[in-house]
């Protein structure tokens, strides 16, 4: 399968996460510090605008400011980076991918138009459009659970085959049927599964990484994990077992039970991991988990994840 991708990209994947004050303004000294952060603890990239970086959220001057601090300290240190140029509205998407391109990042992320659900037909016009705005940038379509549309494989490969310039699909995994449906579809594209799904999906031979949450709860845990799953893949899955645990118990609740967003969750994580100045707080009108939960859970997350926050 790998041979036959469309770009090699893949691997442990961090989360830029927006360091938000009381009066909802960006830091952005504490930004620079935590990219800096990220690129010692050597992942395999960084990348912007996910979800979890509240790109829903921001302005466009806010937005050019962000990648234009990703793009300048990670071209020094020799990271790969990724822009997400992902927006609900198309067109103000297509700038945002026009202006993303001007830093020359590894992949810029987009995903389809999300007020009202696209057609097939739809999407594939749109991927195009924004293909030749990309000025050369390969594409990575971001279809998350929450998605107007959740595509299936044979759905993504419609859109997504016609359109070049796409190397990889960020989505959600499925069961053992998912996972067959993806192989026989979405092979040419690099995919990249839920951080914590990531062992399975490379034993399963789909994944080819993760845009990671575990990476949100400790970087450098997360890439010794991946870099595990290169020489002892059933010590990863065993570790994955255990991240999973930890997440059904400890983190998904604060989603199902009240209602906190995913960012809420993966800025619950890097607070709880307590790598870097970003915490709890996410910007109005999004609610934030309190930080004295993230206390709680600190200890925990280190007796049960031990080996995700210290070198063996």
């Amino acid at each position: 399968m790998t041979a036959k991708r469309r770009h090699p990209i893949g691997g442990n994947w961090a989360s830029l996460l927006l360091p938000i004050e009381t009066d909802d303004s960006i830091n952005f000294e504490k930004l620079g510090e935590e990219i800096d952060i990220l690129i010692a603890a050597g992942v395999d990239g960084i990348y912007s605008n996910g979800t979890a970086g509240e790109f829903h959220n921001q302005t466009e001057a806010e937005f050019d400011r962000i990648q234009s601090m990703l793009c300048e300290r990670c071209t020094k240190a020799g990271m790969p980076f990724v822009i997400g140029a992902c927006q609900p509205d198309a067109m103000i998407q297509l700038d945002r991918v026009r202006r993303a391109a001007f830093f020359r990042p590894l992949a810029i992320q987009v995903i389809l138009p999300d007020w009202w659900p696209v057609n097939d037909l739809e999407a594939a016009d749109f991927l195009a459009r924004a293909s030749k705005v990309a000025d050369g940038i390969a594409l990575i379509l971001y279809n998350p659970p929450h998605a107007k549309r959740v595509l299936t494989p044979s759905e993504l490969a419609n859109i997504c085959i016609p359109c070049p310039d796409i190397v990889g699909i960020k989505l959600s995994d499925g069961g053992a049927h998912w996972y067959g449906e993806a192989r026989k579809y979405l092979q040419e594209f690099s995919l990249f599964v839920p951080g914590h799904h990531l062992a399975t999906g490379m034993s399963k031979g789909v994944a080819a990484g993760a845009f990671s949450n575990v990476a949100c709860l400790s970087p450098r845990g997360a890439q010794r994990w991946t870099d595990l799953m290169k020489t002892d893949l059933e010590a990863s899955l065993e570790a994955e077992r255990r991240i999973c645990k930890f997440m059904d118990e400890h983190i998904v609740p604060f989603r199902q039970k009240a209602g906190y967003s995913n960012a809420a969750l993966d800025k619950l994580l890097s607070a709880i991991g307590n790598w870097g100045p970003v915490g709890t707080r996410l910007r109005w009108p999004y609610r934030a988990i309190d930080e004295a939960e993230a206390t709680r859970l600190s200890e925990i997350a280190r007796d049960e994840l031990g080996e995700l926050f210290f070198a063996p």
